[in-house]
């Protein structure tokens, strides 16, 4: 039997996070993926993994990296729950 859930963090964080902004107007400024050689946009799907080489280089798709970790899996078992006084607040943190 397979239960739905859904996690939250232990803590709250109070970083601040900051856009990138054009200095002297509030308009955001976003980075793009460029392709080096034609200077032209390349769409996030259209990006992966890769490993230069004598010869040009290896593509390495998302299927392949899953295949290389084993014992890997999508699903988590929870297999019991501690009191809050039992973890150390070091543990607490975000990383």
């Amino acid at each position: 039997m397979s239960v739905p859930v859904q996690l939250f963090t232990a803590v709250e964080s109070h970083t601040i996070r900051f856009h990138q902004v054009q200095r002297g107007t509030d308009d955001r400024v976003r980075q793009k993926r460029v392709n080096e050689r034609t200077g032209e946009e390349v769409p996030f799907e259209d990006v992966v993994k890769g490993y230069p080489t004598e010869d040009g280089g290896v593509i390495v798709e998302p299927k392949e990296l899953e295949d290389i970790a084993p014992g890997r899996s999508r699903s988590l078992e929870i297999i019991g729950f501690v009191d809050l006084d039992q973890v150390e607040p070091v543990y607490l943190g975000d990383t």
